[in-house]
């Protein structure tokens, strides 16, 4: 890094640092709160910057990496540490990773931030707080309409507990805002701590 004739750190070695440095990004929340949206746009962003950028969409994981698990608490806890350890294993490689995923249990997050804080990788807990009423009319895959009439049970939120994190890096009321003013929150964030 070069300094500046008064000291202070060149703006481009900073921004050229950031870019090379991973961190995982995790957006938890209902289902239809909006965290795949905000994952998308932000990643947008990220690229347009020049940093190397992976979503890890939950429902993909539960496809490929996850397909033989069920809904129980312990299935649950086991997909998100799965995601958690993908995470940071690309996270400690220089990739931004985002990861829009329900982790509906507060215990199952902590065990996720500790990997990546014994790793030494940057993670940030990102709770999309959309409020359920809000969730369930947006209904992006049908949950709410298929749990109502009583085709499936165990909708975090609804019949099931959705362990709300008391202290995240940042709440997003994604009803209140729109897309693209949500991804320019958490951009910022990301660039308070030194990460984009």
């Amino acid at each position: 890094m070069t300094t500046t004739a008064d000291g202070t750190a060149d703006r481009q070695d900073t921004a050229a640092a950031a870019q090379q440095r991973g961190a995982t990004v995790w957006l938890t929340g209902l289902p239809s709160a909006g965290k795949t949206t905000i994952a998308y746009a932000l990643a947008e962003l990220l690229r347009a910057e020049g940093h190397r950028v992976e979503v890890l969409d939950g429902d993909e994981i539960r496809t490929f990496l996850s397909a033989g698990l069920g809904f129980t608490r312990e299935d649950r806890h086991t997909n998100v540490t799965r995601i958690g350890f993908v995470a940071e294993l690309l996270a400690s490689h220089g990739v931004k990773v985002l990861a829009p995923v329900i982790a509906p249990y507060a215990a199952s997050r902590a065990a996720v931030r500790e990997r990546h804080a014994e790793a030494g990788t940057g993670f940030l807990e990102v709770h999309v707080a959309t409020p359920v009423e809000v969730c369930s009319v947006r209904d992006v895959k049908g949950l709410y309409a298929k749990q109502a009439a009583g085709e499936i049970s165990g909708l975090t939120g609804v019949d099931d507990p959705y362990e709300a994190p008391e202290q995240p890096d940042l709440r997003i009321e994604a009803h209140t805002q729109s897309v693209a003013e949500s991804a320019a929150a958490l951009h910022a964030l990301l660039t308070t701590r030194g990460l984009a």
